[in-house]
């Protein structure tokens, strides 16, 4: 088993809002060599790193939106969130879970703080990945997919912490969620001093975020709290060692190789199915969903 290198270790650029209630850092696109094609099927990564938001009775967040041709997995660390689409999908994620929207041929969704959480306020911290579907399935029926922290496959590490796993495997233990293609999604909960050894194929593309502690990958390269590990397309095998209790986001997928056409909320594969995506939104077949 060949080594997967580090190619580079990358800093979160200044934090902007999204709507008013979630703090973001972009990696995926946004960071030098972190596009959309070198990504593939990750063709976003929204970080928000902790924030103390104050209590407020009216919840803050993002209003109805659209969606097509791809997936948006939101993983909590703190705090509370509230989903609703027009495809009848939703609930609440709180600290260890994930909410995994299909939005494929076409919904509408808001998300807010939970309402009871936002009259308190507290600690935010969380993780919006949108995963990228084939031509084949863009226009699929949209599904919601909600995944409780119980639910994961739980690895035990012994003295060196545990693996959640959410999607994919790790040593030939499976995660719960669906996904049309390839894509192997953990949470590598590291005591102190403690390593786990993670193996995919060498063309899959593959990065971690240090969502918590210090960690050194390879006994070499160095990363910190809120920076993500970007991997070389070449080897298979990396080791990550925690310095202090850490806790390190792994996505790894395999590329689906087709051509990426984004525009805002949508992301298609040509210029045409973009025009019929904003036609088919005004001319309301994106179903209907309350602000």
């Amino acid at each position: 088993m060949t080594t997967k290198k580090v190619e580079i270790v990358v800093s979160p650029k200044p934090a902007h809002f999204v709507g008013d209630g979630f703090r973001v850092h972009n990696f995926i696109p946004g960071v030098s060599r972190l596009d959309m094609k070198r990504m593939d099927p990750f063709i976003m990564l929204d970080y928000n790193s902790k924030f103390h938001f104050n209590g407020s009775e009216k919840p803050r967040g993002v209003g109805v939106h659209p969606h097509r041709g791809f997936e948006t997995v939101t993983i909590a660390y703190q705090g509370k969130v509230e989903h609703h689409d027009s495809s009848g999908g939703g609930g609440v994620i709180g600290e260890g879970d994930v909410q995994w929207m299909t939005a494929a041929r076409g919904v509408l969704h808001k998300e807010y703080h939970e309402r009871e959480w936002s009259k308190t306020g507290g600690i935010f911290q969380m993780v919006q990945l949108w995963v990228n579907l084939p031509a084949k399935d863009k226009m699929s029926k949209p599904k919601y997919q909600a995944i409780k922290n119980s639910d994961m496959k739980l690895v035990d590490l012994g003295e060196n912490g545990v693996i959640e796993v959410i999607a994919g495997e790790y040593n030939g233990n499976k995660g719960p969620a669906f996904t049309f293609t390839p894509v192997h999604m953990m949470n590598a909960k590291l005591k102190t001093g403690g390593k786990a050894t993670f193996q995919f194929p060498a063309n899959y593309n593959t990065a971690a975020l240090v969502i918590e502690g210090n960690v050194t990958v390879n006994g070499n390269e160095k990363a910190a709290t809120d920076q993500l590990i970007l991997f070389e397309n070449a080897g298979e095998e990396f080791i990550i060692e925690a310095s202090e209790n850490a806790i390190v986001l792994i996505i790894s997928g395999e590329p689906i190789n087709e051509p990426i056409f984004p525009h805002g909320p949508f992301v298609m594969n040509t210029r045409e199915e973009i025009m019929q995506a904003f036609e088919d939104f005004n001319t309301g077949k994106f179903g209907y969903l309350e602000d």
